[in-house]
């Protein structure tokens, strides 16, 4: 994921002035994206500067970035939350927000436009060269809709989730856009470097999966983080939080709770996941790990070192949502996929990752057997409705979000009929084959997106031969 003098220069001074050092520049290639913001709930608003250090993939007369915050706004196309959750989300009624782009450095001009207004395109009238390293700088500001969403004020707080404009991911067709869904995470970023400094209203906790130097001045508190060789990075804010802590596999791990009845169960779950998945799939690549329960209309949502969990959930809802989000640490914070096209590759493999766990921890008294029959019930049972409804049923898994007909279909294709491939899968492979193509798949694709062959091509090398399984699946041919 993620020639301008001004902006770095605005950047440096407020730094210095805050009494924060910069983050370390990496010399690698990877993106750098040094932002700061000052965030005033009065105005339920964001104010922005980012600047965009980057290496030219090709020789380009302009370079794109997704606007996710626009997908907020009135009379968008792709909605954030479907007609079936908005109800709910939106806890005071109908609110908007959207993003603004007010300036831009470095670059002979820029357009919004895209599909749905998300996209931003910054133009050249001298193309860069492949291999030019180039700044772009943006100046922004974020108005927030009243929303219990990734990106919104909720009723306790802030979550500041895909918030800034982001670099498309460049493929091999150039910049891959991709319009918002109400089903599915549409996110699909390159591994890049971040230098953030937020600034806000004392009375507010700033939430972050990595480390935070701090300073205070004038009834505001500058958050300084840095983040290395991450797809992105959120934030939550919020007033009268606690927080319980615990050390696994030599990783820090702090849960932040202000309503959880139980929280040190909660930071048990996600402790004994975390160090289940990186005793068996591979270590963990950040220097600490954190959980934030907030209001969220799903049961949660990951970010690289950070998940956000839903204070709605009750027990085994909450543990199965924190094991599920703990295993995307593995299977999207490290090794990407492109979840937009093949959602059941990313979904799939977190939510399958989480009844390994629970197979591996019967104490917490959550049977991997009923899960996996629950997934077969409700994928059979909408596999029936759907025939007797529409004569047929679609289920196919390599398909685009926006090809869901809603959250029904896209939860019983993406998690349900992942969590079946994957059960039928290991019953083929064995145990020792499945673990150890998992392992595989970590190993070679940690910071990269790996395509469904590529995760397919692991149990290969592992010396299991399940392509023509894996093709009956996500091909829609198999019967369950």
């Amino acid at each position: 994921m993620r020639k301008i003098i001004c902006a770095a220069v605005g950047a440096a001074i407020l730094c210095s002035a805050l009494g924060l050092t910069a983050c370390k520049k990496q010399e690698d290639g990877r993106t750098l994206y040094t932002l700061r913001g000052e965030y005033f709930p009065e105005e339920r608003k964001l104010s922005a500067q980012m600047t965009v250090d980057f290496t030219s993939p090709a020789a380009l007369s302009e370079i794109k970035f997704e606007l996710w915050p626009n997908a907020y706004r009135e009379g968008a196309r792709y909605a954030p939350v479907s007609s079936l959750f908005s109800r709910t989300a939106y806890y005071g009624g109908t609110s908007y927000g959207e993003i603004d782009v007010t300036g831009m450095t470095g670059a002979d001009g820029f357009s919004i436009g895209g599909e749905d207004q998300n996209i931003l395109t910054a133009s050249f009238s001298e193309p860069l060269e492949a291999g030019e390293r180039a700044q772009i700088g943006v100046s922004f500001e974020v108005d927030l809709a009243l929303v219990d969403h990734r990106l919104g004020v909720t009723r306790h707080g802030v979550n500041l989730g895909n918030f800034y404009p982001v670099l498309c991911n460049y493929g091999e067709n150039g910049f891959e856009e991709y319009v918002y869904a109400s089903s599915g995470d549409p996110f699909v970023s390159a591994c890049a470097d971040y230098d953030v400094t937020l600034t806000v209203p004392d009375e507010y906790v700033l939430i972050s999966g990595f480390a935070a130097e701090t300073s205070a001045e004038n009834g505001k508190t500058a958050y300084h983080v840095c983040a290395e060789n991450v797809r992105d990075v959120a934030f939550v804010l919020g007033t009268g939080y606690s927080s319980v802590s615990a050390e696994k596999n030599g990783v820090p791990i702090t849960y932040y709770y202000y309503g959880d009845p139980a929280p040190e169960d909660t930071l048990s779950v996600a402790a004994e996941s975390f160090a289940y998945y990186a005793d068996s799939f591979g270590e963990y690549a950040y220097p600490q790990y954190t959980v934030a329960e907030t209001d969220f209309v799903f049961g949660g949502m990951e970010y690289p070192a950070l998940s956000m969990i839903s204070s709605s959930l009750r027990t085994d809802d909450r543990r199965l949502a924190v094991a599920h989000e703990t295993a995307h640490q593995w299977w999207y914070a490290m090794v990407g996929s492109n979840q937009f096209e093949h959602a059941w590759q990313d979904e799939g493999l977190a939510e399958y990752s989480s009844l390994l766990f629970f197979e591996h921890t019967p104490d917490l008294g959550i049977s991997y057997a009923d899960l996996v029959s629950e997934s077969e019930r409700s994928y059979r049972a909408f596999f029936s409705v759907y025939s007797q409804v529409a004569g047929e049923a679609d289920t196919s898994m390599d398909r685009p979000l926006t090809a869901f007909s809603g959250d029904y279909e896209y939860r019983n294709i993406a998690y349900d009929k992942g969590v079946i491939l994957l059960d039928r899968v290991r019953q083929v492979t064995g145990e020792k084959r499945f673990m150890q193509a998992l392992r595989e798949y970590k190993r070679a694709y940690e910071g990269k997106i790996a395509s469904p062959e590529s995760f397919i091509g692991c149990f290969s090398r592992a010396g299991a031969n399940v392509g023509a399984l894996f093709s009956s699946f996500t091909d829609g041919l198999c019967v369950i």
